[in-house]
């Protein structure tokens, strides 16, 4: 394969697998006129909480405003302390910002780049009131030790389950439950490249709780409980027609899209492991992993020339994150260092994403996988 047009994610293809479907709703919502809460948003929201299993889902404008709107309807207070995973990108933090609260960053496991539910003690204070439990990459949280902090600290549990929507806990006793629904409220993002995901931007909230479901749906909109009724302070976050049904459609494939994945992660991890330099991602075992990313960790001083080789061969990687959230400006007067955040600090100078998407091809794959051997042995350091 000398001549590749490898993407990261290959949405054209994507969509040319649905286009007959695709086209049928786009112009379904374009006949109806109702681009704005449409009946497809509300069957959406219906098809969705069906499949994660929980009674409540609110559509909203993107993955951030889930964030804000879920701190939001937790009430927190300016000064209230609010844990975020170290390394993630910076919605979490922001939303915890935008709302006068205080990020206070965690280490993470460097095997799975999630939170180190093992640390999270040794940063809380009498200020903090709620946990922000990242699920990066496509593989949940440690979720039973840190509900286990939750109760006996009488905090609050979000889940950022934009990266991960499809993944499962699995409990001690051998119970299952999806990522998103297991702490107080779970929030997502439909962002084109997301395992589930629209033509543009959309997200939703996820409860169980019927009183927090009734508060971020009114914080949703204006604070209205009804329309003209400002109850409290909202803000104006709604999942467009057009997008809900997109989404619908997606919903129906999403587990074959995930398991076309995952058949990929596995064929990564068959001729990448043992490679020399680089290690590959671990799924953890109370876990499963729908490889969002696939992510591996190159030995610090080749990583950013295996990039640029990969690069001249044709084939795009993302460096997801180089920054932890410690260290970038725009927290700098808020953010409350309670840790020493080594790990966090170390994966952002290793870390590489590769390309993976439903449709990649064998002699695709194969082409990147023979790339990245290639390049490794031509660096010499």
């Amino acid at each position: 394969m000398s001549e590749t047009n490898i993407q990261m994610v290959d949405l054209k293809r994507q969509y040319h697998h649905l286009k007959k479907e695709i086209d049928t709703a786009l112009l379904s919502v374009a006949e109806s006129g109702a681009y704005i809460n449409g009946s497809q948003v509300n069957d959406f929201a219906d098809e969705l909480a069906k499949y994660l299993a929980v009674p409540y889902v609110i559509p909203c404008a993107n993955g951030t405003d889930a964030l804000q709107i879920a701190l939001m309807a937790l009430q927190l207070k300016p000064g209230d302390e609010v844990i975020v995973p170290a390394f993630t990108y910076a919605a979490a933090a922001e939303a915890v910002a935008l709302l006068g609260l205080v990020p206070v960053p965690v280490d993470i496991d460097p095997k799975t780049f999630n939170m180190d539910a093992s640390k999270i003690e040794m940063v809380i204070t009498r200020q903090t009131k709620a946990i922000i439990a990242v699920h990066l990459f496509g593989q949940v949280c440690d979720m039973e030790k840190i509900l286990t902090i939750v109760k006996r600290y009488k905090l609050f549990l979000i889940e950022d389950n934009a990266q991960s929507t499809g993944s499962e806990y699995i409990f001690s006793d051998g119970t299952r439950k999806k990522a998103g629904t297991i702490g107080d409220i779970g929030t997502t993002s439909f962002f084109p490249t997301k395992p589930l995901a629209c033509f543009g931007d959309g997200g939703a909230l996820i409860t169980s709780n019927p009183d927090l479901a009734k508060r971020c749906r009114m914080i949703a909109s204006h604070g209205q409980e009804q329309k003209y009724q400002h109850k409290i302070i909202g803000c104006n976050s709604r999942l467009d027609t057009i997008q809900a049904a997109i989404l619908r459609i997606k919903l129906k494939y999403m587990d074959a899209f995930t398991a076309a994945r995952v058949e990929i992660a596995k064929r990564y991890q068959e001729h990448l492991d043992f490679v020399n330099n680089i290690k590959i991602p671990q799924t953890a075992a109370f876990s499963t992993h729908v490889y969002h990313q696939y992510t591996i960790l190159v030995q610090e001083e080749k990583r950013d020339d295996l990039q640029l080789w990969l690069k001249e061969k044709g084939i795009p990687t993302i460096i997801y994150y180089p920054f932890p959230i410690h260290h970038q400006e725009a927290f700098k007067w808020c953010i409350r260092i309670a840790m020493e955040l080594t790990e966090a600090e170390k994966v952002c100078k290793s870390v590489l994403s590769l390309p993976i998407h439903s449709g990649m091809t064998e002699d695709e794959q194969m082409y990147i996988i023979n790339s990245i051997k290639e390049g490794l042995a031509a660096i010499r350091k």
